[in-house]
């Protein structure tokens, strides 16, 4: 569902629960892999909607877009190879609602839209929710082998605007590190 103005608290509450559809196709270069729609997102219908989060901006400013993207444009990424989608379906306030099982079950359907669509990388979005549902308690950022499936693997830092580990520079940088990853790769050229 879409709507043209700010959500009330009823609309967000209304999202709990909801999905946001995947956005795919096969051979993507890059398949990025959030955690989970949040309420505002869910009830906006795009991914990454709320206005703090600083995924589309992020892309922008590391070179993987040659202009700032709108959450209601998120189709455009396909049309650079870049594909969306979160490792659990369901919105909820916060991500810490989710449960280990869920996130297990949310990786091992990552692994069959892989193995199906073939991306020639992969990137979660979130090392908190990539330790639990990968059981890597140890995870750091960056590439994580074997890969998942045929697919190259990176965990990247969550781009919400919460996230005060990492303000925009910085994640600016992280992201653009990864795209000069991939480009070494053959992946981003």
């Amino acid at each position: 569902m879409t709507a043209p103005n700010k959500p009330t608290r009823k609309d967000l509450q209304s999202a709990v629960g909801a999905t946001l559809p995947d956005v795919l196709a096969p051979g993507l270069r890059v398949l990025f892999c959030g955690i989970n729609p949040g309420l505002y997102s869910a009830y906006m219908g795009y991914h990454f909607a709320r206005p703090g989060n600083r995924f589309w901006s992020t892309l922008y400013a590391s070179g993987f877009t040659s202009k700032l993207l709108a959450p209601a444009q998120q189709r455009d990424l396909l049309t650079i190879g870049c594909g969306l989608t979160n490792l659990v379906d369901r919105a909820t306030t916060s991500g810490r609602e989710l449960s280990r099982d869920e996130l297990i079950e949310g990786a091992q359907n990552l692994e069959a839209i892989v193995e199906l669509l073939r991306p020639r990388s992969v990137a979660i979005l979130g090392i908190s929710a990539y330790r639990r549902a990968f059981s890597e308690p140890y995870a750091t950022f960056g590439r994580q082998m074997p890969g998942l499936g045929p697919a190259p693997l990176w965990v990247l830092p969550n781009p919400s605007g919460v996230n005060a580990h990492f303000p925009p520079p910085k994640l600016q940088k992280v992201f653009r590190d990864f795209r000069g990853e991939l480009e070494k790769l053959y992946i981003w050229s």
